[in-house]
């Protein structure tokens, strides 16, 4: 799907994670606006708490602007739903977010 397409999901469905989990990564991997990027990804992790990926995305993109200290929250956050089996998966995201939150100190 393309960033038109989900960003006519999250208008159709602004309370979806999915939509925003989706358009959010999407401007990330096509270098768009990283804030915008964050503000979608952020309303993804709370609609899903235990959505891994997001949580994952959503770190990366704090990174990126330099926002080490609250990225290591939202990683840590998508860890633990991973590990508590309260996820539907993401378990083998665990590795790259234990990486990433090493790095941060």
């Amino acid at each position: 799907m393309d960033i038109a397409a989900f960003r006519q999901m999250v208008e159709k469905n602004p309370k979806g994670f999915l939509g925003r989990y989706g358009l959010g990564n999407k401007i990330l991997q096509e270098g768009g606006n990283v804030e915008e990027a964050v503000e979608h990804l952020t309303v993804a992790t709370q609609l899903d708490p235990t959505h891994v990926a997001s949580h994952l995305a959503l770190g990366r993109a704090l990174i990126g602007l330099g926002r080490q200290a609250e990225a290591k929250p939202v990683i840590q956050a998508g860890i633990d739903a991973a590990l508590s089996g309260r996820s539907n998966g993401g378990k083998d995201l665990v590795p790259e977010m234990q990486h990433l939150i090493r790095t941060l100190g």
